[in-house]
């Protein structure tokens, strides 16, 4: 099992910047892909961005130029930096992790991002 623990949401102006901690723990060895995800109120839930063992990162046209995906493997800590952020990025941001490839197998409890305008 992987248990994965999010930080670092919150309440942000329109312009501004957060970001976002998931330290993994557990057989953290069996993890090849680790992302973020997004679900805003009555939306489904949506990739944000993933990044695997190797640093390949995959972005949602829609963060691209403003998110930045990053893991520290020794810490195993995946980061979500997010800057020029819009009311629109207003959602639950939940972390997760893949074994190979494919969906998740593992998510976090997620974690809070408010973007006033």
């Amino acid at each position: 099992q992987v248990q994965l623990v999010e930080s670092g949401g919150g309440l942000v102006q329109a312009g501004g910047s957060l970001r976002l901690s998931c330290a993994a723990s557990g057989r953290i060895f069996s993890i090849n892909v680790m992302g973020w995800y997004r679900q805003a109120p009555g939306k489904q839930r949506e990739l944000v961005a993933s990044i695997s063992n190797g640093g390949i990162t995959n972005y949602a046209d829609s963060v691209k130029g403003r998110f930045t995906i990053s893991r520290d493997n020794p810490k195993n800590t995946v980061y979500l930096q997010m800057n020029s952020l819009k009311p629109e990025d207003t959602a639950v941001y939940y972390c997760s992790a893949v074994k190979l490839w494919g969906p998740p197998d593992y998510w976090g409890q997620g974690t809070q991002v408010t973007v006033s305008s």
